[in-house]
């Protein structure tokens, strides 16, 4: 049976991250995935996965701002201005 809608819930409370007890739903996937495959292999890959998301999200990092950040911490702070593979 669906609950009814609570008195005190509100349009607003609708943007809310979704959660799965204390971790964010899109940092739990990789266990729903080992629960796809069930393996040892699986199981240390979806930990280290959920426990590496959860830190993107302690920090405020979303995936793509996290890629971002690595690009640019790899690629260093000089930018060439002219492509490789015209040099």
């Amino acid at each position: 049976m669906a609950q009814e809608p609570s008195v005190n819930a509100h349009w607003r409370d609708s943007a809310r991250p979704a959660r799965f007890f204390i971790f964010d739903a899109q940092a739990v996937f990789p266990l729903f995935l080992f629960l796809i495959h069930i393996k040892l292999w699986t199981f240390i890959l979806a930990i280290v996965a959920t426990i590496f998301f959860t830190l993107l999200n302690r920090f405020g990092f979303s995936v793509m701002v996290f890629l971002r950040w690595a690009r640019s911490f790899f690629a260093g702070p000089r930018k060439s201005a002219i492509p490789w593979w015209m040099t």
